[in-house]
């Protein structure tokens, strides 16, 4: 019986990965995200994190000044990652387990270089 290919996490990762500072405001970054076309910004630096349209909906909800408020203030930090060597059912299994949408991904060096969303895996299962 022959197995099937295994689909890897950079088969199927948005690349390059699409970031924003810290300290840009949520306002840019919802602006980022709109102009993109995209769901999360990766925030690169010691405290990596992720921003998403939920946290921007959410801050929102919450009556933020979206001009003072920071990425930092509202971002998911620290964050789960996969590496690009990952089979995509692992990728999915971490999303359904810890309950999120995007999974940023690092290289071997531990750089990161995409982001694997659950679009993607919708995508690569259609």
């Amino acid at each position: 019986m022959a197995s099937t290919p295994q689909t890897l996490v950079a088969d199927v990762m948005t690349a390059p990965l699409e970031t924003i500072a810290a300290d840009a405001t949520v306002r840019e970054a919802a602006e980022r995200m709109r102009d993109q076309d995209i769901n999360a910004l990766f925030v690169p630096g010691v405290d990596a994190g992720i921003i998403t349209t939920t946290d921007v909906v959410a801050a929102v909800a919450e009556g933020a000044d979206l001009d003072e408020t920071t990425v930092g203030d509202v971002m998911t930090a620290p964050v789960e990652r996969i590496t690009t060597a990952e089979d995509l059912s692992e990728a999915a299994a971490m999303m359904t387990t810890f309950g999120i949408k995007h999974l940023p991904v690092i290289d071997d060096d531990g750089d990161y270089v995409g982001m694997v969303s659950t679009t993607d895996l919708t995508t690569q299962l259609a």
